[in-house]
């Protein structure tokens, strides 16, 4: 069980778990079309076993029980996302109406067990269509998300409590179009500099046509790394600086300065977007809320061997998960109060936080997890952070990514064969603190 009570968090502090459409929904026979994961995980060699979430773990059957199991844990939020081919096959054009009835099933089915539906737009699963025509390199992205944005607020936004944009712009941009990890699987710099603009550009125009929509309690969702030089050398210091800002503040910058760090551009200067400081009015839209997901630092050193990004990771000493993170809650307190001094005087919530662990149902590793990374919340908090919720990743193990289904990151263990549910000791923990208060 968890060392602290509810009540240390305030009466109107949000408890809830979070999943995406790609890693849980299955469900491809509704007019939905294919998106970069679909094609991606296809390929191979780009995703363990070459596993897709074809089927997923059938959330889109299997909802009811899903819902079920987040009231029957005392979570009183779910984030989730919306799988924009799924809702516009083609990515702008018709509609599809079977996507249409099945997020509004899903929704009402949050308040029926009074449970608030956080959204976000966009989880990672673009159309093809959109890819076909340079998707995130495009810069005809803007809109096409807005108009995809506005869709939702015309159809779900009475009854969505928030709305995030992008989940993780570092993974929808740099990730997958320099490191080549994740769909499209570029390895470029100047497809990852002009997805690193966009994806922010598309964020603030989408900003914009929510707020004429008259949509509220919209937010980002930014991945944040703790970032920690491997020595005290000169050299390895510089090398974390530079990649915090290619992680943290070229997204943080962006967003609420309406600038990018000077030490990022310098890089990417000949590969961004002519004319990008124009966008950055946009780029910087006031937001309601900001969206921190944290799983673990990175230790870094100069690296001789690559002038144009000079920068390696170097294996730290903590322990770890099954994933190979490190365990270090003392870097989500240290991000969320940098956030809050450096950046906004707004709410702030942990949308992302959890670990893949081996032990798939007596998890006791996963309950420490949680338990320190709570109190790493509650020390920001007690620092001025103006903390309002906490969602575990992840509700159900998943589809994860280019890791297929060799990691688990669940509360509730999913046997991929039969689609059984099985809570584990980290679910219980959590139903322990939030039904004693």
């Amino acid at each position: 069980m968890f060392s602290m009570s509810r009540e240390a968090f305030g009466p109107e502090f949000v408890f809830g778990t979070a999943t995406a459409s790609y890693q849980i929904e299955g469900g491809q026979t509704d007019g939905r079309g294919t998106c970069i994961w679909d094609t991606f995980s296809a390929t191979p060699g780009n995703v363990k076993g070459g596993e897709t979430g074809k089927i997923a773990c059938d959330h889109y059957n299997r909802w009811p029980e899903d819902l079920e199991l987040i009231q029957r844990g005392g979570f009183n939020g779910y984030r989730f996302s919306f799988a924009w081919p799924r809702l516009i096959p083609e990515g702008t054009g018709a509609i599809n109406q079977p996507g249409i009835d099945f997020y509004d099933r899903l929704i009402d089915g949050m308040l029926e067990r009074g449970i608030q539906p956080f959204a976000t737009l966009y989880h990672w699963d673009l159309p093809s269509t959109l890819q076909d025509r340079g998707g995130w390199m495009n810069r005809d992205i803007a809109n096409w998300f807005a108009d995809y944005a506005v869709l939702i607020q015309q159809k779900f936004g009475d009854r969505l409590k928030a709305i995030a944009t992008i989940n993780e712009p570092w993974c929808v941009a740099f990730l997958s179009h320099y490191l080549g990890v994740h769909a499209p699987g570029y390895r470029d710099i100047r497809a990852a500099a002009r997805a690193m603009h966009h994806v922010l550009f598309a964020h603030g125009t989408a900003i914009k046509a929510l707020r004429a929509e008259g949509a509220s309690n919209l937010g980002i969702v930014l991945n944040l790394q703790k970032c920690e030089p491997a020595s005290q050398s000169d050299e390895d210091k510089a090398a974390s600086h530079l990649f915090d800002g290619v992680f943290n503040r070229w997204y943080l910058d962006g967003v609420f300065r309406g600038i990018y760090p000077q030490d990022v551009l310098d890089l990417l200067k000949p590969h961004m977007p002519k004319g990008f400081e124009a966008d950055m009015g946009v780029v910087s839209a006031p937001l309601d809320w900001v969206g921190i997901n944290y799983y673990s630092r990175s230790l870094l050193a100069h690296d001789p061997e690559n002038p144009s990004f000079p920068v390696k990771s170097v294996d730290g000493p903590l322990e770890k998960t099954d994933i190979g993170w490190e365990i270090y809650p003392q870097g989500l307190e240290d991000l969320l109060v940098r956030v809050a001094r450096e950046y906004t005087s707004g709410p702030i919530y942990v949308t992302e936080n959890g670990m893949a662990e081996v032990d798939e149902v007596e998890d006791s590793r996963r309950v420490d997890y949680y338990d320190a990374h709570l109190k790493a919340l509650l020390k920001a908090k007690e620092q001025g952070a103006n903390m309002r919720g906490y969602f575990a990743w992840s509700l159900l193990d998943n589809y994860e990514w280019a890791e297929g289904y060799s990691k688990r990151f669940g509360l509730v263990r999913v046997d991929y064969e039969t689609q059984k549910r099985t809570p584990k000791a980290s679910y219980r923990a959590f139903q322990g603190m939030l039904h004693n208060g």
